[in-house]
């Protein structure tokens, strides 16, 4: 089997709200889907909107997952990652936006994202993202005119999870805002691992989910 490629894209945001809290991306989210493709032997790049180095939040040193990719040569892989506008999606077998605050604020409208997932989409890539991460799949427009996301299952951080942890920071519910795209939403209880997958698009619901998800990725790409 030849290698497989992942592109992680990654918020550029380091703070949101009104109270101006600290976020990017969420250090779980990448490290234990990194820990997951690196040992299944797949290839991972990183892209963000602006480039350079995504603003980190929730890094737990308790958890040897997240301590070894903290001194790992791939965060500092991920500390230069590239422009998105100067990346090919299609050099890659799948794409995927971890979570964090932080793409609720550029991920959930930078045009560039918008592109770059139909662009995946139409061309048979699977598609991916976790907790806020999916906050990327809105307004996404097919070349049919047709949603990304209308009638497709999925999930995401929900809104009683946002209640206990976010919702005076971020500007919408991304529950809500995925339901009123036409998404088939699926939850399960607050901070347990949740993976939805509908065809080539691959969800998880929060932090939890983000080791099984990429599981779930490798397990597809193995029946490539």
């Amino acid at each position: 089997m030849s290698v497989k490629h992942v592109l992680f894209v990654l918020t550029n945001t380091p703070e949101i709200g009104p109270q101006h809290r600290p976020t990017g991306y969420f250090f779980a989210e990448v490290a234990h889907p990194y820990d997951v493709f690196d040992q299944a032997g797949i290839a991972i790049e990183y892209a963000s909107p602006l480039g350079g180095t995504p603003p980190e939040d929730g890094y737990d040193g308790a958890d040897p997952v997240q301590a070894a990719f903290r001194d790992s040569a791939a965060i500092r892989r991920m500390g230069r990652s590239r422009k998105l506008s100067e990346v090919d999606v299609l050099d890659y077998d799948a794409v995927f936006f971890p979570g964090g605050l932080g793409p609720m604020v550029d991920i959930a409208v930078d045009p560039e994202v918008k592109r770059v997932v139909a662009r995946a989409w139409e061309a048979g890539k699977i598609v991916a993202a976790v907790c806020h991460g999916p906050a990327a799949f809105l307004g996404v427009t097919l070349s049919d005119g047709t949603r990304l996301i209308e009638n497709r299952k999925l999930t995401s951080f929900s809104n009683a999870e946002e209640a206990g942890y976010a919702q005076a920071d971020v500007p919408f519910l991304l529950e809500d805002a995925l339901r009123a795209e036409g998404a088939d939403y699926v939850e399960t209880a607050v901070w347990q691992p949740k993976v939805v997958i509908d065809g080539r698009l691959f969800t998880g619901q929060n932090p939890a989910s983000a080791g099984p998800l990429a599981e779930a990725i490798v397990e597809a790409m193995k029946g490539e």
